[in-house]
């Protein structure tokens, strides 16, 4: 038979692990690593703090529409991080997934400054999805709700899929600024084709393809006849070859009546 012999202290080394797994088993169990992994954390923190390495300054620049507070959250900055062991990729990450931030960059500068900057995007147009209305930029990010009001000027876009969309239809709109003065609302219908909503509440329907044609054509019959401030409901320029109009309750009535008083007359004059 072999003669098996254990090292010196093996057995209590084997206790320990055993107590240690025991241990470990029930943290994850019981739902306590989180709070382990923080009490670790805070006591790594404060041992550097004591060192000289606790976070006395942070230099900031580039915000505008996010607050201090919300950047230093973000980056993982409070009154216990410790600038050794802040992790700046990390933070970096954190301060990317702000919606207003589209990139930032975290410097350490020992030891105990900690340099932030950050590049915000620009507030481009409002998004409006199933009533509720949004800021969007340039890329479609929804960046924050409308807010106080403070961003009410900006060209509104609805539906589905608008927010997206917004900047090359809105880029294309700009060509004609005379049209443009008039939208309260470019509205995409189906994810596919946009239509106008005048302040005067006229509608303009524009086709899925040849936006510029259509635009062109609008514009011309508004500096020629004044369309758009007549009393009408819709303008459709989804055909190529018409437009055609949809006149409101009143003003149709009195089309007919104009065009049967002329019939009378024309009837009475072959008598």
């Amino acid at each position: 038979m072999a003669d098996l012999s254990l090292p010196r202290h093996g057995g209590a080394a084997a206790t320990a692990l055993l107590i240690l797994a025991s241990i470990g088993y029930g943290a994850v169990k019981g739902g306590h690593v989180p709070m382990i992994v923080g009490v670790f954390k805070d006591a790594r923190d404060a041992a550097a703090n004591a060192a000289g390495f606790r976070i006395a300054a942070v230099s900031l620049s580039g915000e505008k529409q996010v607050t201090q507070g919300e950047i230093f959250a973000a980056a993982g900055v409070t009154d216990h991080a410790s600038l050794l062991f802040l992790d700046v990729e990390d933070a970096r990450l954190r301060l990317k997934a702000v919606p207003w931030i589209s990139d930032a960059t975290v410097r350490k500068l020992y030891p105990d400054r900690l340099q932030i900057t950050v590049t915000e995007r620009d507030a481009f147009a409002l998004w409006q999805l199933d009533g509720k209305v949004s800021v969007i930029s340039a890329d479609g990010t929804v960046v924050g709700p409308i807010g106080n009001g403070r961003f009410a000027v900006l060209p509104l876009v609805v539906g589905a899929g608008a927010a997206s969309r917004a900047r090359e239809f809105l880029a294309r709109l700009e060509q004609y600024p005379a049209i443009r003065d008039q939208v309260r609302a470019s509205v995409l219908v189906a994810e596919r084709r946009w239509n106008l909503k005048l302040k005067n509440g006229v509608d303009v329907r524009l086709p899925e393809n040849d936006i510029e044609s259509a635009l062109d054509k609008l514009a011309r019959l508004d500096r020629d006849k004044r369309l758009s401030t007549r009393d009408i409901l819709a303008i459709d320029l989804r055909l190529p070859d018409r437009v055609v109009v949809r006149l409101s309750g009143e003003a149709g009535q009195a089309r007919e009546d104009v065009l049967k008083d002329k019939k009378n007359k024309r009837k009475g004059g072959d008598a």
